[in-house]
């Protein structure tokens, strides 16, 4: 039995579809149960904050795809630590043999944002005793739905990246690499880096989805510190508008632009191009298209 947690995120809802179309059970784990009839699945309700229900989920379980949990916006406040290592303590005291984990690109000890949080996680899978293998994606193609990858209202794109390409990755693709090692044996103790086919500018993306949407789109060059002043004035945490800052920095320096051949190997197939995310996705890109105000 496979328990797929963050079941209702842009991971989890893939690889739902991914595993209903092979012959193995697998439940998903929510916090809403309302939610969780919606996937048309078998799943259990808990709460990573609440460690007596992770147990109870873990029944029967044999492995694991680990996903979803709280990062604080400030520094010293990262909730997916502990959450995701109760999550971990309760799946080798269930005895599961093999968890998937979603981490990120570039995660390190001290990096910004998520990549120290997910680097902590890393370490204590690696040493649980339990299975295990790690998935670092770069950044998603689905943040253009999320406002992550944000637009500024006049119909511009922001680049925060000086430029720099970014190998951007569908997080179908993510998913089918988690479903590709959550049903075979020969993969446990690797780590992949998952990117999309192509590394593209800003420019680039702009100019796809105008072509897609029908808007015309133009990037924005925007520098992280504009960017970092522009959330603070929004309410964020002054920690945690600086940490994107240092991570648009490290992106403009390029450590986003190499792309690997990681998901073909692990799903036989090319993973999806920015070009068909876009076509897939073209009704939420124009309702996403409202997202923050760079003044």
């Amino acid at each position: 039995m496979i328990l797929v947690t963050g079941a209702t995120g842009s991971i989890g809802r893939q690889l739902v579809r991914c595993l209903r179309e092979q012959p193995v059970p697998f439940k998903a784990l929510v916090r809403d149960e309302d939610k969780g009839r919606a996937l048309g699945c078998d799943f259990s309700v808990a709460d990573f904050d609440d460690p007596g229900s992770v147990v109870a989920a873990m029944t029967g379980v044999d492995r694991l795809f680990l996903n979803a949990g709280g990062a604080g916006p400030a520094a010293g406040e990262q909730p997916m630590v502990r959450q995701q290592k109760t999550v971990i303590d309760a799946a080798r005291d269930a005895g599961v043999s093999q968890i998937v984990k979603v981490s990120v690109s570039g995660a390190r000890q001290g990096g910004p944002l998520a990549q120290g949080a997910h680097w902590e996680i890393e370490q204590y899978l690696k040493q649980s005793g339990v299975g295990w293998s790690v998935l670092q994606p770069t950044g998603y193609m689905q943040n253009f739905l999320t406002g992550i990858g944000s637009l500024i209202r006049d119909g511009k794109l922001i680049d925060p990246y000086a430029g720099a390409a970014v190998s951007y990755i569908d997080c179908y693709d993510i998913a089918a690499c988690a479903a590709a090692l959550l049903t075979r044996d020969d993969r446990s103790g690797e780590t992949f880096v998952l990117t999309g086919p192509e590394a593209l500018t800003h420019t680039v993306i702009a100019g796809q989805l105008s072509t897609t949407l029908g808007l015309p789109l133009q990037p924005a060059a925007v520098s992280p510190e504009h960017l970092a002043a522009t959330l603070k004035t929004q309410g964020l945490p002054a920690a945690f508008a600086d940490d994107i800052a240092t991570l648009a920095r490290e992106v403009a320096a390029g450590s986003m632009a190499t792309t690997t051949s990681d998901v073909r190997n692990l799903t036989g197939r090319a993973p999806r191009t920015f070009g068909q995310f876009a076509a897939a996705s073209r009704d939420a890109l124009r309702a996403a298209i409202i997202s923050i105000e760079i003044r």
